[in-house]
């Protein structure tokens, strides 16, 4: 068999297991059982003659043939739903309550929502602009059908990627030589501030907080002053700001893992699913580890 004969049952299959992290996560996603998912994929590496993941005990990796496939059955898949589409019609409509952090908006939102207007502009969409453990409980009770979040424990949502937090200050004050260290922390609860005093705490580094916001706005006006410095997500320090690195005394930060958050009230609605599906394509980094 060739690799002409590729079907895109097969490479639908690849690219969902891919997203998701596993086979199982694949299935409802793709309406097939998971059993019906892992044939697929054997079907896929018999027609290429070379593995496309390697399955250990704990996640999926992309094997470089897999690598090397992704792009093409991500084009090829994308191109098929464009023709459907420009066949078929917007068939689409309804709304989707959305919910992203402000500080993932601008630079994670935006081209989902580019992609996804221009294929489906009888779909309404209503934003939530909040912090993720204010969206989390959200998308929990119904109220949000999707989310784009930060995740507060392992497995929650999908995993897309991974945003490193950073320590960020302004030059022209230095706050970080200040003792005890000046620092301006989103709410208590907030997933960036338990990081960034647990690693103060783990440096044994003094520190106070001298501002609290749960508004991203709200932090670069703390450090844009002077007052403190900051965790920030890296996506979201502005070019004015300095990011902080170990020459500056601070601890390293983790890094946030960010995930597509589903309600299960809206496992019905073909938008709420669509703009799901569009999430995956633009934001997951298939190099990821997966859990």
């Amino acid at each position: 068999m060739s690799a002409a004969d590729l079907q895109l049952d097969w490479l639908r299959a690849f690219v969902s297991v891919v997203d998701s992290g596993s086979l199982s996560a694949a299935a409802p996603l793709i309406h097939r059982s998971q059993s019906a998912v892992s044939m697929q994929l054997l079907k896929l590496e018999d027609a290429i003659g070379r593995p496309v993941l390697l399955r250990g005990p704990r996640h999926l990796e992309l094997t470089p043939t897999g690598l090397e496939l992704l792009g093409y059955a991500r084009r090829l898949l994308e191109l098929h739903r464009e023709t459907l589409d420009a066949l078929h019609g917007p068939l689409l409509s309804g709304r989707v309550r959305l919910g992203v952090p402000d500080d993932y908006a601008a630079s994670y939102l935006t081209p989902v929502l580019r992609s996804f207007a221009s294929r489906h502009a009888g779909v309404e969409i209503v934003l939530d602009c909040e912090q993720s453990t204010a969206l989390i409980p959200k998308v929990q009770r119904g109220e949000l059908d999707l989310a784009l979040v930060s995740r507060d424990r392992p497995n929650r949502g999908t995993l897309l990627f991974r945003e490193p937090l950073v320590w960020v200050g302004a030059a022209q004050y230095e706050a970080w030589r200040r003792e005890p260290l000046p620092i301006a922390a989103y709410e208590p609860g907030s997933i960036a501030r338990r990081d960034a005093l647990a690693a103060l705490a783990a440096q044994r580094r003094s520190y106070r907080v001298v501002y609290n916001s749960s508004s991203l706005a709200g932090q670069l006006a703390a450090v844009e002053s002077g007052i403190a410095v900051a965790a920030l997500t890296r996506c979201s320090v502005p070019p004015g700001l300095v990011i902080l690195q170990d020459k500056h005394g601070l601890p390293p930060l983790p890094s946030m893992e960010v995930a597509a958050l589903r309600s299960k009230a809206s496992a019905r609605s073909p938008a709420v699913g669509a703009l799901h599906e569009q999430m995956l394509r633009t934001l997951a980094r298939p190099t990821e580890p997966r859990p």
